[in-house]
């Protein structure tokens, strides 16, 4: 398949394949995973588009980016896609659905929702870091229909039922 990123039966972790399809093979080449340190916990996804051709995201709006990645992910795992934080900070773009969920039996292309909140147009350009992937373990579920749940302090109680205080007044 392609190149192994992190390692199952590995002592070096998880073992994740991938394969890299640009859409644009003749272009200028460049590296679609980006991992900033070896203690890094997700690993930054890159923008597959034209060398000349960027794509313009305008305030408000959204817009699925192409990566380029096709991955096998392990069954019992999943993929996270998530916003990198220089860009949420910076320029105020996020992904419209975080985390963004990557099943194991996914195979097409990993694209990422970005979203732009902030005032200006944002460019996407060849190779820019646009999101980040973490791998995590899903452990298996069964669902029980049952006729009454067991009662708890919080109950029902939703969407900030809990309050936004850190410290409890007196």
């Amino acid at each position: 398949m392609g190149e192994q990123i992190a390692g199952t039966n590995n002592p070096n972790g998880l073992i994740v394949q991938y394969v890299h399809k640009s859409a644009y093979p003749d272009d200028v080449k460049f590296s679609p995973l980006h991992q900033g340190s070896m203690q890094a916990a997700c690993i930054d996804l890159c923008a597959d588009v034209e060398t000349d051709k960027p794509v313009s995201i305008l305030p408000g709006a959204m817009l699925p980016v192409p990566t380029g990645l096709y991955m096998a992910i392990p069954q019992g795992y999943e993929g996270q896609v998530r916003p990198r934080s220089g860009l949420a900070l910076k320029s105020q773009i996020t992904i419209q659905n975080t985390p963004g969920t990557i099943d194991s039996d996914y195979r097409g292309e990993l694209k990422v929702l970005l979203r732009n909140e902030g005032p200006s147009t944002f460019e996407v350009r060849r190779g820019d870091r646009i999101a980040q992937l973490g791998i995590r373990q899903v452990p298996p579920v069964q669902f029980v229909e049952v006729e009454d749940l067991d009662q708890t302090q919080r109950g029902a109680g939703g969407f900030g039922s809990s309050g936004v205080q850190g410290v409890e007044k007196e």
